[in-house]
């Protein structure tokens, strides 16, 4: 007798995604009637949290990562891009490869994690130029920018280049709060070995819509983060908004203009635009699932993480879109489908938040953990041991210790990592000199 095997296919290659398959894995072990796919676009899970460090060289690039099938054993990986999602015939349409191949894969069982992307609201001459922080790529991209830039300032004709040295971040979220303390902190440490740079060259600007930094933490802390980055040299710009950007400057909505060169855009994200195209219902492009994360109207299809809204059941609003929910929703749909196929009832999503932490430079944080405010270096020691202790893998956490530890006794390291190939020639004929060089 031939056993109908189950295949459950998740979407998404971030905390979602890839803590859900893990679930997965765990409750159908001993399984062989469940097949389980992820398809991500890279190979690896990046821990998001850590990335600023990465760009502000406190950690190798590649401790902050971890290869997928290091991390999962049982499922396949499919290394590509999503291109559509057939509910009714329900496959899922992808391709790979240097010549893009496409496929179709069928599934019983689907879990959408696709999470968000930057948007830039059709602002004039940001997509272009602005530079992003989602990717490690940005990460390393940023780093790369930041130090040609010093390389630049240090030259005698850039003395006069209005902006060369000016570093704008727009918006003061936890992302571009962290990005900006990072990147004060690498820039201002790396004065020592650029002779002809000094402090007051250096211009670090943060633009925030709000009259607070880190709305998200209250006032108190926010206003904690404030002074406390205003006293390292970073201009803080409350309540304007970038409207748009030249190759020379950047421009506020109010009219004001930042002589600038290089700006970081962390102020706008918007749910993965290929579930605009689906059949179930919307909530300003995120998917609306009921309290067990189920798409109402689409049996065996389930949705998590940034591209998801889950209503809390306390508030009447839906769960905010952070790792620490994505990672407990990831488990409440493992165990869901594994409900289903075994025919038990489900159960509702129910978490509430731990906390939230960021880290603003020089051993220095704000946090509210249980309710409780702390700031200061409890809160980025807080910071620290929370996120280290949340990064998958032994081996990862032991490196990223390391680079910790390395951190407060040597400097940091000025090196772009580039991925341009190495001047190459391609001549007929060699020089004689240099035929009678390798006759030798």
């Amino acid at each position: 007798m031939s056993v109908t095997t189950k295949r459950i296919v998740v979407l998404g290659g971030g905390f979602g995604g890839v803590y859900a398959a893990r679930h997965l894995e765990k409750m159908f072990a001993g399984d062989p009637g469940v097949e389980i796919t992820l398809v991500s676009r890279d190979n690896f899970f990046l821990f998001t949290p850590m990335l600023h460090e990465v760009a502000a060289s406190d950690l190798d690039i590649t401790h902050i990562v971890s290869p997928l099938r290091t991390l999962l054993k049982r499922t396949q990986i499919f290394i590509g891009d999503v291109d559509g999602i057939d509910l009714d015939r329900r496959r899922v349409a992808v391709s790979h490869g240097f010549e893009r191949h496409d496929h179709s894969l069928p599934y019983d069982q689907l879990v959408i994690a696709l999470g968000s992307i930057t948007n830039f609201y059709g602002l004039p001459g940001l997509e272009q130029r602005a530079l992003t922080m989602k990717t490690l790529g940005d990460a390393i991209h940023l780093r790369n920018r930041v130090i040609a830039t010093l390389e630049e300032g240090d030259t005698e004709c850039a003395a006069g280049r209005d902006g060369l040295l000016t570093f704008v971040v727009a918006g003061g979220g936890f992302a571009g709060v962290e990005t900006i303390a990072g990147l004060n902190d690498f820039v201002r440490e790396a004065l020592a070995f650029y002779p002809r740079l000094t402090p007051e060259r250096i211009r670090m600007v943060l633009v925030h819509s709000g009259p607070t930094i880190l709305p998200e933490l209250g006032e108190a802390l926010g206003g904690y983060a404030q002074q406390k980055l205003r006293a390292r040299g970073i201009e803080i710009i409350t309540e304007a908004r970038v409207s748009g950007m030249t190759d020379a400057a950047v421009t506020l909505a109010d009219g004001r203009t930042i002589p600038s060169r290089l700006v970081v855009w962390t102020a706008g994200t918007s749910p993965h635009p290929l579930l605009h195209n689906l059949p179930c219902a919307l909530d300003r492009g995120r998917v609306r699932v009921d309290e067990t994360l189920a798409v109402p109207g689409w049996p065996g299809v389930w949705a998590l993480g940034d591209c998801a809204v889950v209503p809390d059941r306390r508030t009447g609003r839906p769960y905010p879109p952070t790792a620490q929910h994505a990672l407990r929703e990831a488990r409440t749909v493992a165990e869901n489908i594994a409900a289903t196929l075994a025919g038990r009832p489900t159960k509702p999503f129910d978490f509430r938040t731990i906390g939230q932490l960021a880290a603003i430079g020089r051993r220095t944080g704000v946090a509210r953990v249980f309710g409780w405010n702390f700031s200061g270096f409890v809160a980025w020691w807080l910071w620290r041991t929370i996120y280290l202790s949340k990064l998958p893998r032994f081996e990862k956490k032991c490196r990223v210790a390391i680079d910790w530890t390395l951190d407060l006794i040597f400097a940091k390291d000025f090196v772009q990592f580039l991925t341009v190939r190495a001047p190459v020639m391609s001549m007929r004929e060699a020089p004689a000199d240099e035929m009678e060089y390798a006759h030798r």
